[in-house]
């Protein structure tokens, strides 16, 4: 019998809250926080309508998914007191988005004409150097990326001449800041700001049909259900805000991150054809580490019990990414991700010489770069060394030992595939 393979969320510990969370959230054990803290339908669907003074939500299949959605975190997420504020507001703010967006489309239907031209989405495993990768690009001007404040507060559509200066700024700083005040090690895991490029995910909550959910909550049945809709709905909803957020500030390309569209490229490519795709690679047993720590605080932000539903095991665990990696292999060797459409892009090629690494990527894709784009891009790379916002230190899980070597043999594969060194 083979020995199981290894798990390293058994090993995770998070770090001790601070003083106000754990006293939030110890009091809270004496409260009945579903009454005080209501998710139920009725209660947050009256009060993004109070709220926004609209009622029209859409007409797609959005309210089967909320439902199964909140029933999931109902009963399965375990929410502490603070979890359970988080929450509401969070779902609060993408009803609300809804609302919105699909009342703008009703007064301007010319929206709909807008047309989202070769978008270009940087994939790769979390923690493989998307982030910094899809910021270094947003400083080149042919690209137009989604900003936290617009992905947050997407209505009324942003507008060129107020974009650097809109409040949503600042209110959006304000929420997505407060995870580093309740898990302050999450600021030097991921850097947060109102005025920073968010990947796609983060603008696809209002489908209430995303990979983000089970990404922030312990909810089996979601994920279940999520496995079994057609996510095509979803990404009718991504053009949908593209088209929105482009009608008054429009750019040749939109630049976007999306580590989750993985293992969906083909309904991705279905939605937009023309899409160019960026691959980052990094050794996928340093990768698994970090994403371990990392999913791990998020979860922490809302439940004692981080690891209760086992969720990501496909990208927890080592033998889910060797099985997607050899399927997006496939694709591209079967043009279900055309040749010319995507470029790879190794870490530590990056890290190296990026600018390198960057030029690269644009020729395989067929994007050129002006001299005064290379120049900003270089000028921010130079401005934002590794670690400013302090070192993530994480458990390795043990790079010389038999498990970490066993992993690595099972993705001999994508090491040769793409020329992607080991790290351990």
């Amino acid at each position: 019998m083979s020995p199981r393979p290894y798990d390293r969320r058994t090993d995770w510990k998070p770090a001790p809250r601070p003083e106000w969370v754990a006293r939030l959230n110890e009091e809270g054990e004496h409260l009945n926080i579903a009454s005080i803290v209501p998710l139920d339908e009725d209660s947050l669907l009256a009060e993004a309508r109070k709220n926004t003074g609209l009622d029209d939500f859409g007409q797609d299949r959005w309210l089967e998914h909320f439902r199964v959605l909140i029933h999931a975190i109902e009963n399965e997420a375990k929410l502490n007191l603070c979890g359970r504020i988080l929450t509401r507001s969070d779902l609060l703010i993408y009803l609300e988005a809804r609302l919105m967006i699909t009342d703008c489309y009703k007064q301007h239907p010319e929206i709909e004409d807008e047309v989202v031209e070769a978008p270009v989405f940087i994939v790769g495993s979390g923690r493989s150097g998307t982030t910094i990768f899809h910021e270094a690009l947003s400083q080149d001007e042919q690209f137009r990326v989604v900003k936290r404040w617009e992905a947050m507060f997407p209505c009324p559509p942003p507008r060129e001449e107020t974009y650097l200066t809109d409040p949503r700024i600042e209110k959006a700083h304000r929420l997505i800041t407060l995870p580093e005040r309740i898990a302050p090690e999450w600021k030097t895991m991921h850097a947060q700001a109102g005025d920073l490029p968010v990947e796609c995910i983060e603008f696809l909550y209002l489908t209430f049909l995303s990979e983000v959910f089970y990404c922030a909550f312990q909810i089996p049945s979601y994920v279940e259900y999520f496995r079994k809709q057609d996510i095509r709905e979803t990404f009718e909803w991504h053009k949908r805000i593209l088209k929105l957020l482009q009608w008054k500030f429009k750019k040749p390309h939109w630049l976007l991150k999306g580590p989750t569209h993985m293992p969906v490229l083909p309904k991705l490519l279905e939605t937009y054809p023309d899409a160019r795709l960026i691959f980052m690679h990094r050794d996928q047993v340093t990768t698994t580490d970090s994403v371990v720590s990392v999913q791990g605080t998020i979860y922490w932000w809302r439940t004692d019990d981080p690891w209760s539903g086992n969720m990501l095991d496909d990208v927890m665990m080592i033998e889910g990414r060797v099985k997607l990696w050899d399927r997006i292999m496939r694709w591209m060797e079967d043009g279900t991700i055309p040749k010319g459409q995507f470029a790879n892009v190794i870490y530590l090629d990056f890290s190296a010489d990026p600018m390198k690494a960057i030029r690269g990527a644009y020729q395989q894709i067929g994007l050129t770069m002006s001299d005064a784009a290379a120049q900003r891009i270089e000028a921010y790379l130079a401005a934002k060394p590794k670690g400013v916002f302090g070192k993530h230190v994480y458990k390795t899980g043990g790079e010389s030992s038999e498990a970490a070597a066993e992993e690595r043999r099972a993705l001999q594969r994508y090491y040769e595939y793409f020329g992607v060194p080991k790290e351990g």
